[in-house]
């Protein structure tokens, strides 16, 4: 493996993080989107000379990024907001000197009223970004403008940049970062006092910057050994030691299994459950005088018409409270899947999945067409045997040899006959394959026989 591409990947990545630390996007960041919304809080400017030093990184951002999108929203907050247009504007001359008055005559004001600032902005449907240049802390707590930016940005291709410029308070920084998180936004922190920043994408550009230093490393190590190809791979730290018994905190289960507590239905959100209290049927009564019956339309007009799972049609009446509580759980349960697929790409389980049977066997395939891996098919087993096998009733792990010339039938054959005789006696079990080639039989046959054999 050539380390050449690793060191042009490092190298790029170091450039990106010099060009991030330039001008405008050392302050804000870099701006994304074509049609920004900039809300701006007035309320740290307290002064002259912080507000002329705010107003010229602000005219940079306008000179550098801004004047380079399709359309512009400004809008100053403290306790009360003033927008500087009723809508956005196409960028032209025109409207980038009305936006330098404007930044121009900014002055300070009391209170970080950023709820009403939001509330304003989101009516804008035109825009796809949003920008926040916050310098106090908000007065309104993270649970609410969380809760209220995940309602209005939910649906819409909405991206937020929060900006904490020259925030003092650790709580302050701690709002915009959670904020910008909780909205899957970005996050740019900026301190004119010693010129230092954090910033979502510095973050992410270093992370992978280590990633590749550290695949570097591992190569470089590699060939400083001189190891046989066989043995290419270099083996993992605590390889030959003993092995480190954890006991699993919860219960494995399978996804099926897990969803069925923490599936929308299990949780009664699906959709028709959460609508059912407020639906109703069409209302049909026969009529002696005109001989027919006749359908209600009181609740067509003054309802939603709605089509029901059973293909009827029913009279819906929209609750809006109702209606934002469940965009907030639906949220909430999102976390909670993807928490859930985390979970599953880490460790032993990004190898083998959930091992959840409590009789196990596990097929390996060593044949010699896997001799160079075996390191790593040693080390997959080590993970397996750690993490997952420790609440087990009984386990055993088969060997598919290079006699077997990669016959996986006789290794299913093996399993079931032996392992699998008294199956009958035993709760649930589980027969796991590891391999890296193609079996010497055809699939249909395998998957027959192994259905003959069960």
């Amino acid at each position: 493996m050539c380390a050449m591409p690793f060191v042009r990947v490092i190298e790029l990545y170091q450039q990106r993080i010099q060009w991030l630390l330039q001008d405008s996007r050392k302050v804000f960041g870099l701006i994304k989107g074509t049609k920004v919304g900039l809300l701006v809080d007035v309320s740290h400017i307290s002064c002259t000379p912080r507000l002329l030093d705010f107003q010229k990184k602000l005219f940079c951002l306008i000179d550098e990024q801004l004047c380079y999108k399709k359309q512009l929203y400004c809008l100053s907050f403290s306790a009360e907001m003033s927008p500087l247009w009723e809508s956005p504007k196409n960028i032209n001359v025109h409207v980038l000197h009305e936006a330098r008055q404007w930044i121009k005559q900014l002055e300070p004001g009391r209170g970080c009223n950023l709820l009403t600032g939001l509330k304003h902005v989101f009516t804008m449907k035109e825009l796809n970004s949003l920008v926040l240049i916050v310098g106090s802390c908000p007065d309104q707590s993270l649970e609410i403008l969380s809760d209220y930016a995940q309602q209005c940005m939910l649906g819409r291709k909405l991206h937020l940049h929060a900006v904490a410029y020259d925030c003092s308070s650790p709580s302050s920084l701690a709002v915009l970062k959670n904020l910008a998180e909780a909205v899957r936004g970005r996050y740019h922190c900026y301190s004119s006092k010693g010129e230092s920043f954090d910033s979502s994408d510095f973050q992410l550009l270093l992370q992978e910057s280590q990633k590749a230093k550290d695949l570097l490393g591992s190569i470089k190590q590699t060939f400083q050994r001189r190891i046989a190809p066989c043995n290419f791979f270099p083996k993992p730290p605590k390889h030959e030691g003993p092995l480190v018994i954890q006991t699993p905190c919860v219960l494995a289960k399978t996804s099926k299994e897990w969803l069925k507590t923490y599936g929308l239905k299990a949780k009664k959100l699906n959709l028709y459950q959460v609508l059912a209290p407020n639906a109703f049927s069409p209302v049909e009564e026969f009529v002696p005088i005109l001989k027919k019956t006749v359908s209600s339309t009181l609740h067509e007009k003054a309802m939603i018409q709605f089509e029901w799972y059973d293909g009827t049609v029913k009279n819906i009446h929209v609750d809006l409270p109702v209606l934002y509580n469940y965009q907030k759980l639906l949220v909430k349960m999102v976390r909670i899947y993807e928490k859930r697929i985390d979970w599953l790409s880490v460790a032993s389980r990004r190898i083998w999945g959930s091992v959840c049977e409590r009789r196990v066997v596990i097929l390996v395939d060593v044949s010699v067409t896997n001799s160079m891996y075996l390191i790593h098919i040693q080390h997959s087993l080590r993970l397996l045997l750690e993490e997952q096998m420790s609440n087990k009733d009984c386990f055993n792990i088969i060997a598919v040899l290079r006699d077997w010339s990669r016959n996986l039938m006789s290794a299913l054959r093996r399993a079931v006959e032996i392992d699998f005789k008294d199956k009958d006696k035993h709760k649930s079990q589980g027969l796991y394959l590891l391999t890296t080639g193609i079996p010497d039989q055809e699939t249909v046959s395998i998957i027959t026989g192994l259905a003959t054999f069960l």
